[in-house]
């Protein structure tokens, strides 16, 4: 497994916190590198439920 297979830890975080930017990725890197790009869209994914849950967290105990 090269270098470039691996996507960057700060794109991962990134990824996570703004899902649409892990989906860019996915569609830029999905034919040269494809486990970068899944790993871009895995993180994205996860990021989506966690920014509801966290809204709704937020929202409903911190802000009353």
């Amino acid at each position: 497994m090269g270098n470039n297979e691996k996507l960057a830890t700060h794109w991962t975080i990134l990824s996570q916190m703004f899902p649409p930017l892990g989906i860019i990725l996915y569609f830029r890197h999905r034919n040269s590198f494809p486990k970068k790009a899944k790993q871009a869209l895995r993180s994205a994914l996860v990021g989506i439920p966690v920014g509801f849950a966290i809204n709704y967290l937020f929202f409903k105990f911190i802000l009353k």
